[in-house]
């Protein structure tokens, strides 16, 4: 099933959703999608029309490719502008996935700051992109495409605070059409953490819990279209690394503002 299909699936019955395989994170389904999914359940029932400003998710638990997981839903509360909604994620009888999310509407105020400027990335036809090696790479990297602009590849022993640069879908059924909230969770945790450059060998590493907050309006653009991504290393130590990072359009517009807890078995 491709990203779109994936989605729907979790639209139509969030309680019955399978993974496939080639979604692999490890032995475990990428994050990203499972976020979109707790993402796409809980938008189902809050109140229609306010746009998602911030969504927290901790990952419990590995979630099992090719296994049935069901998203639960429910609305904390719905007050006269935001509606704060809580998910889980199942599967076993197990929760694996925690997301709560704030729905809000925009208000009137005097205060107007402008998003962080984008940082100056190398063209996009000038970066190497993360190939996707068939056993070597996580599998869901098959259908997300990242190039480095900053910073170095995973496990190259890099000593730079800094990674990012351009990211895409390599088209998976994703076309022109709107790029919706969902499409920015998957591109964003597609990054590896900002961590694994450091490593001189491979070693595990995930995301312990991800915060991320969406600009409002979103600026429109292509599902398909490139986004800029950049990612700091705030602190490191004892297994357990801080990242902060940002989103941008290819054009420099703010889309998101990220923060992860990254565990490194390394």
């Amino acid at each position: 099933m491709n990203f779109p299909e994936l989605i729907q699936a979790v639209r139509n019955a969030p309680g019955n959703v399978v993974i496939p395989a080639q979604w692999g994170q490890g032995r475990a389904s990428f994050g990203g999608l499972v976020a979109a999914m707790a993402y796409e359940a809980m938008a189902a029932v809050a109140e229609a029309g306010r746009p998602l400003r911030s969504l927290a998710v901790t990952f419990v638990g590995p979630v099992e490719p090719e296994v049935p997981v069901s998203f639960e839903a429910e609305v904390l509360r719905e007050g006269k502008a935001v509606s704060q909604v809580f998910c889980r994620a199942l599967q076993n009888g197990q929760v694996l996935t925690l997301a709560q999310a704030s729905f809000g509407l925009p208000r009137e105020s005097v205060v107007q700051v402008e998003g962080l400027p984008a940082p100056a990335f190398k063209a996009v036809e000038e970066c190497q992109e993360l190939p996707f090696i068939r056993k070597l790479m996580p599998e869901f990297t098959r259908h997300i495409a990242m190039r480095w602009a900053v910073g170095d590849m995973p496990f190259s022993s890099s000593a730079s605070r800094d990674m990012g640069g351009w990211m895409r879908f390599r088209g998976d059924g994703v076309g022109d059409e709107p790029m919706e909230v969902s499409h920015l969770l998957a591109l964003i945790d597609a990054w590896p953490p900002a961590t694994l450059p450091m490593l001189k060998t491979p070693a595990p590493s995930s995301s312990l819990t991800w915060t991320i907050e969406f600009v409002q309006p979103q600026p429109a653009l292509p599902a398909n279209g490139w986004c800029q991504y950049l990612a700091t290393i705030e602190h490191a130590r004892d297994g357990y690394g801080h990242i902060a990072a940002q989103c941008w359009t290819a054009d420099g517009q703010l889309l998101a503002i990220s923060r992860q807890t990254a565990t490194i078995f390394g």
